[in-house]
């Protein structure tokens, strides 16, 4: 046989094992990719070290300041459901989450900011983990720093007190004993975005909590998914807004700069 008959073989035989293994890659089934859950995003380890604050303080409100609530009204607020009014109850100068009427955000819209927010967990103590004095600030109405009854009260890291929530531990456990106030103190740097809808520059927040930093110019990856992982939303300025997870959470004494 010739050596191009020889040659004309080998192809052939080459072409019918590549239309085999495609076929064949075909008609393989692969497994599924395993369905999200929320404990695919969470880590217990390591546990902020517990840091116990100083001297209970306030702050008022600076002469630049926007004040959202001075104790009298929710007239800065409505309803995270399509607006109307917040319907969260308002005693003795503080406003406590009323459960199951929905999340309330401020009325004001906001770019870069610092924000002085006081609240405590429910005095009476029920659930454990996140079951237990649960809400959440959310910046921009995208970003959410968590609210937790954390004193004695273990949970995953990136789900305490403090943290950014499903993605950055705090870097301490500050919490006060339930019914006693805790601050916050927020400077909250917002996102750029490019025009294919990416960051141009990321969001990034520092978080002060009784005096004492939890996040230091921490970069917030993305929008803070309870299933999944981050996601990035071309957005504009938005809402303050505040969660009601069910717990009666209270607050007081908020006011913002804009930066």
């Amino acid at each position: 046989m010739k050596r191009s008959s020889y040659l004309a073989k080998g192809c052939m035989v080459a072409l019918a094992s590549l239309f085999f293994v495609s076929v064949s890659a075909q008609e393989k089934e692969y497994p599924k990719p395993e369905r999200m859950t929320p404990g695919m995003s969470e880590f217990w380890t390591p546990q902020p070290p517990i840091v116990t604050p100083g001297v209970d303080y306030t702050i008022a409100p600076p002469s630049d300041a926007i004040v959202l609530f001075d104790g009298t009204n929710l007239d800065a607020w409505q309803s995270s459901r399509g607006g109307g009014e917040a319907k969260w109850t308002i005693k003795d100068g503080a406003f406590t989450v009323t459960p199951r009427t929905g999340d309330i955000e401020t009325k004001q819209h906001f770019n870069s900011f610092q924000l002085h927010i006081e609240w405590t967990a429910p005095t009476v103590v029920k659930g454990e983990s996140q079951g237990r004095g649960n809400s959440g600030i959310f910046l921009q109405g995208m970003y959410e720093v968590q609210i937790l009854d954390c004193y004695q009260n273990e949970t995953y890291s990136n789900g305490q007190t403090g943290s950014i929530y499903k993605q950055t531990r705090p870097l301490a456990n500050v919490m006060r004993k339930p019914g006693e106030w805790n601050v916050y103190d927020i400077i909250y740097n917002a996102p750029t975005f490019k025009e294919d809808g990416t960051y141009r520059t990321a969001p990034t927040v520092t978080v002060i909590h009784n005096g004492v930093v939890l996040q230091n110019h921490t970069t917030i990856l993305g929008t803070t998914e309870y299933i999944g992982f981050p996601k990035v939303t071309p957005h504009g300025a938005g809402p303050i807004k505040l969660q009601d997870h069910g717990d009666l959470v209270n607050f007081r004494n908020i006011w913002i700069r804009e930066l």
